[in-house]
């Protein structure tokens, strides 16, 4: 990152996270739960199943994909799912990722306005915030279960915007897959990509949220 993109990112006051694989590292305990549930209602997905193929979606989502057509044992996998990830984010699965409290405690010190948009359920969102301690970073939260649409679709970001009144011109998003990504991109937001295996067209690549630290560091000097 240049050093005047970088100054023009930290100097903006409004910041929206997503939270799995962004701020908690949760994919070990989605992958199971998933594979768990598929096991149970519909073994015949199982052996094509690639988690990391559908990271930032909704679960209803991903359970529609997995069994097409068939509504009734979808709805019944994507609640399965959720009620193994619940058991798994409450015994401690789901861990703080390295520099996120860091990243929270410092805009949250700096009087910036913090959000958590996420692809979750609230249910499960809930959970993982009150195992992790970071529920009260985030002046509000939007999940899955309060919008129409799902990751990568912009109308994602753009209703937290509308909800919370930002003006996404001076805000900046925090992703880590391309589907979320894509959402933030397409409704506006600057959105700094962390721990991505690839590069998401439209992101400014960053390694890792401590990098994202550093920028309020550079910004002191």
């Amino acid at each position: 990152m240049t050093p005047s993109r970088a100054g023009e990112v930290a100097g903006r006051r409004t910041w929206l996270f997503d939270l799995d694989g962004t701020l908690v590292d949760s994919c070990p305990a989605h992958e199971s739960a998933f594979r768990q549930a598929i096991t149970e209602i519909a073994p015949g997905a199982l052996a094509s199943f690639r988690y990391a193929a559908h990271a930032g979606a909704s679960t209803a989502e991903v359970a529609s994909h997995l069994v097409p057509g068939d509504p009734v044992a979808a709805g019944r996998l994507a609640r399965r799912k959720q009620r193994l990830y619940r058991e798994y984010a409450e015994a401690g699965a789901v861990a703080v990722l390295p520099g996120a409290r860091r990243l929270l405690e410092r805009l949250t010190e700096d009087g910036r306005t913090v959000y958590l948009v996420t692809g979750g359920s609230r249910g499960s969102v809930e959970r993982v915030l009150a195992a992790c301690s970071l529920g009260g970073y985030f002046r509000a939260v939007l999940t899955s279960d309060d919008v129409p649409v799902s990751k990568p679709d912009p109308l994602f970001y753009a209703y937290a915007c509308r909800r919370w009144a930002v003006d996404p011109a001076g805000a900046v998003a925090v992703e880590d897959s391309a589907h979320g990504v894509a959402s933030a991109v397409g409704a506006g937001l600057v959105t700094l990509q962390v721990h991505g295996a690839e590069p998401a067209a439209g992101a400014i690549a960053v390694s890792d949220l401590d990098e994202i630290v550093s920028l309020f560091h550079q910004e002191q000097r």
